[in-house]
């Protein structure tokens, strides 16, 4: 292998990520076993050991670098200087754009919120929670100063947040419905207009 080959070629260890977060995604946790993912990478049962101490570590790591990578796309968005509806949709096309990019880890977030978390080593609703406490508080003061029109703050999120991750993680359903597949860039652009025009309709204050 040429050094060039060397520089290009994921490291195995990224190889086994790769294949473990397609493989958690597909089958979930408890049916999905060391050497499945070693099979997807073409290597062997120990050869993954070497890597991770066992399952739970690797799915662990999995969660925590899926999270680093949202926490700073929505960072990017979050701190941005805009106001009011822009600022809303920036945070809507980052999380969209995440989402999209990554649809393994909406079916893993879908899959541990049904199972209570019990697969992971943190508590993914209180690594969640500050997030959330942080849009609840931004959409509040902004209706109070009337930039927005008064609304359950708390509800208007999990409402987005079901229109957003569902959507992902109920592609192969959305498929028979719609005729399509709903991941297409066609599809999926459609679909990142209806979700900000749902938040202008329900925030806009009426002239």
């Amino acid at each position: 292998m040429t050094e060039r080959e060397q520089i290009e070629s994921p490291s195995t260890r990224t190889q086994i990520l790769d294949a473990a977060r397609q493989c958690f995604a597909h089958s979930g946790y408890s049916d999905t076993s060391l050497n499945d993912i070693a099979a997807e990478v073409g290597i062997r049962r120990p050869s993954v050991l070497h890597h991770f101490a066992s399952k739970e570590a690797l799915y662990g790591e999995i969660f925590e670098q899926l999270l680093g990578d949202w926490f700073e796309r929505l960072s990017v968005s979050i701190s941005a200087t805009s106001t009011g509806l822009a600022k809303v949709e920036e945070v809507l096309d980052a999380g969209f754009g995440f989402f999209a990019d990554n649809p393994a880890f909406v079916t893993l977030v879908r899959r541990e919120a049904i199972d209570g978390g019990s697969h992971l080593t943190i508590d993914l609703a209180g690594t969640l929670r500050p997030l959330f406490d942080e849009a609840v508080t931004y959409f509040e003061r902004e209706m109070d100063a009337g930039v927005f029109r008064q609304q359950d703050a708390a509800q208007l999120l999990l409402t987005g947040y079901g229109a957003l991750l569902s959507y992902f993680s109920d592609a192969p359903f959305l498929e028979g419905l719609l005729d399509e597949n709903p991941l297409s860039d066609a599809a999926m652009e459609r679909r990142r207009v209806h979700i900000i025009d749902f938040f202008r309709s329900a925030l806009e204050i009426p002239a």
